[in-house]
C-alpha cells in the first residue's frame, strides 16, 4: 500500500508564498509515472492545479500561470509546488496525486493525499 502525505500548508497574506511538499511511500515495489497538484474550494468542485509527468511535462491551471511552479524527482517520489504572489482565490485544500505503477500484477493506480490547508488572507 503507497501512501501520499502533502506539507507545507497554513495561512499566508496575499503576495506571499508557500511551498507545498508531498511524499509517496509504502512497503510495496512501484515506480511513478504522474505527479498532480489539485485544490477544491469551499462549495466548488476539485480542479487541477499543476501536474508533470516523468518525462518532464507540465501542466499548470491558467490562474496559476507565472505564480506557481511544479517540480519533482520521480525516483525520490517527491513533488513540490511554488506558489508564489498568493490570492484569496487560491483558498483550498490542496491534494496531491500520483499515477504509479505497481511492480506486481496491481498495475497502475492513482493515489491521493489527504489534503492539506492553504488559507490567503490578511
Amino acid at each position: 500500500q503507497v501512501q501520499v502525505v502533502e506539507s507545507g500548508g497554513g495561512l499566508v497574506q496575499p503576495g506571499g508564498s508557500l511551498r507545498l511538499s508531498c511524499v509517496a511511500s509504502g512497503r510495496a515495489e512501484f515506480t511513478t509515472h504522474f505527479m498532480g497538484w489539485y485544490r477544491q474550494a469551499p462549495g466548488r468542485q476539485r480542479e487541477l492545479v499543476a501536474t508533470m509527468t516523468t518525462t518532464g511535462i507540465t501542466k499548470y491551471a491558467d490562474s496559476v500561470k507565472g505564480r506557481f511552479t511544479i517540480s519533482g524527482d520521480s525516483a525520490k517520489n517527491t513533488v513540490l509546488l511554488q506558489m508564489n504572489d498568493l490570492e484569496p482565490e487560491d483558498d483550498g485544500v490542496y491534494y496531491c496525486k500520483f499515477g504509479l505503477e505497481y511492480a506486481d500484477e496491481r498495475g497502475y493506480i492513482d493515489v491521493w493525499g489527504q489534503g492539506i490547508l492553504v488559507t490567503v488572507s490578511s
